[in-house]
């Protein structure tokens, strides 16, 4: 079981289909050897994340929502507002809600490096 390192140019891409590139290799089912119950993905380096392409109105229109457990706890940031903190944390949000929500999950997003 060897890790290998994939680094991917994110430039003018979308950041959804870029996402599901990164999943499939983060989880492994780019190899011959792919076993669903053994986390054998490599390694992923995303670069220059701030050149992405959104598509649409995705800027102004899209929210991301999470829920902190307490009465009145629905908190919720716009696309907008996450893009001018950090645009890689836009894919990493989206390679994070395509994982399977497993005790593999931590272990893969460990594996993702995504620099601007």
């Amino acid at each position: 079981m060897s890790h290998e390192i994939h680094t991917i140019d994110a430039t003018g891409k979308a950041p959804g289909r870029l996402a599901t590139e990164v999943t499939r290799i983060l989880i492994g089912k780019n190899k011959t050897s792919f076993t669903p119950h053994i986390d054998d993905g490599d390694h992923v380096q995303v670069v220059n994340a701030a050149k992405m392409v959104l598509t649409g109105k995705k800027l102004t229109q899209k929210v991301y929502s999470h829920h902190t457990t307490y009465a009145a706890g629905l908190r919720q940031k716009k696309l907008s507002t996450v893009w001018a903190e950090d645009p890689g944390d836009v894919l990493r949000r989206a390679v994070s809600r395509m994982l399977p929500k497993n005790k593999h999950r931590s272990a893969r997003l460990k594996r993702l490096v995504v620099t601007n």
